[in-house]
């Protein structure tokens, strides 16, 4: 099964769009389970994908929040993505790139070593920072494309042969994606980039669309432009509106009605 059928299966599975960010941090997560537990944030992180595993379509793990954890950090990687059902889409969100051999080696580690079904690319270096994920015909590899954040006009936003960077980007992304494993990364509070990314890529490639949330993303914007002609191929994702919902022992029954509101906010555009 190829990533496109694998979230195609979950999207109807579960009627949803929804990414939960697992992106854990010892200031937000709730204090009592430092004293309660062994590996708290195993723990928290099994909590929430037990209490969401069946409103979501992927969970998203970005890598900066396992990395600073050190040799400590890997482990609770790979144990959290073990614990994730294997219906359920798992993206490593490392943004990473390089020269082709060093992106060989970031392809590997993230596809083979922790089995994601997708990541998040960094396309500055062209198209051979790019390839060697891409030979990975069963994974996706999400190209950023127009960020979320607010200074992504700084370059992506400078115009070359008569076109912003970020519409070139994603005319390299169609390109790139002759055998079907490209997506593209596109910010939720960028809705006008957003329609015009989706109508350069077509029904096919799959967008990740950060920037719902606690970034201030419109929802219904962000369904209407950025899922395809089925209103599907699109991952909506929102981190810590809904893991850091609640501080209490009922953290991940908070986490599960974040989720839920979400996922009954978008299928309302669909």
């Amino acid at each position: 099964m190829d990533f496109r059928e694998k979230l195609s299966n979950i999207v109807h599975e579960n009627d949803s769009l929804v990414c939960v960010g697992l992106d854990i941090d010892e200031e937000k997560t709730p204090t009592f389970l430092f004293n309660t537990s062994k590996d708290p944030f195993f723990d928290f992180n099994k909590s929430i994908i037990d209490a969401t595993k069946d409103i979501v379509c992927a969970y998203k793990l970005n890598m900066a929040f396992y990395e600073v954890l050190g040799s400590k950090g890997f482990e609770l990687l790979d144990k959290t993505i073990k614990h994730i059902p294997r219906n359920v889409v798992v993206i490593l969100d490392g943004k990473r790139n390089d020269i082709g051999n060093t992106a060989k080696k970031y392809a590997q580690s993230l596809f083979e070593k922790f089995n994601a079904d997708a990541v998040t690319v960094n396309p500055y270096l062209g198209k051979d920072g790019v390839a060697p994920f891409l030979e990975y015909k069963d994974k996706c590899s999400f190209i950023l494309c127009r960020t979320s954040n607010p200074s992504a006009v700084d370059f992506q936003d400078l115009k070359t042969q008569g076109k912003p960077l970020y519409k070139i980007v994603a005319e390299k992304i169609k390109d790139w994606d002759k055998i079907g494993c490209c997506g593209a990364v596109v910010g939720a509070t960028y809705p006008d980039e957003l329609k015009t990314i989706r109508s350069i890529l077509g029904d096919n490639i799959p967008l990740l669309i950060p920037g719902i949330g606690k970034q201030g993303g419109d929802v219904e914007k962000t369904v209407k432009y950025g899922t395809n002609s089925k209103h599907e191929m699109a991952l909506i994702n929102s981190s810590r509106e809904i893991i850091f919902a609640g501080d209490k022992e009922d953290f991940a029954e908070k986490s599960r009605e974040k989720a839920f509101s979400l996922q009954k906010e978008i299928n309302k555009y669909r």
